[in-house]
């Protein structure tokens, strides 16, 4: 056996478990992904309570909307709908 025939077996090795590595591993979801166009920002993020959570924010009427999955019942919940102004605090 010569050496082009024994380094093309070890990189066929290589790549084959390298792709039963990849098939083996389960996908997960990016967070913290942000989407602006539209007229409509949409950010991904952690709650506190440890889900995950949607911000979605109406650029034109300035009002935002907190959305979170609700694993139980595998949908997504409504939290609240309020203008941005609340999102910061502000001193007087």
């Amino acid at each position: 056996m010569d050496s082009k025939t024994f380094g093309i077996g070890i990189l066929s090795i290589t790549a084959l478990v390298l792709v039963v590595a990849n098939c083996l591993v389960p996908p997960k979801a990016s967070g913290e992904v942000s989407i602006s166009g539209q007229g409509y920002s949409v950010v991904t993020a952690k709650v506190q309570n440890g889900g995950d959570g949607v911000y979605i924010l109406d650029n034109r009427t300035g009002r935002f909307a907190v959305f979170t999955y609700d694993n139980a019942t595998r949908r997504l919940e409504p939290r609240t709908v309020r203008p941005l102004a609340d999102a910061f605090v502000t001193q007087r």
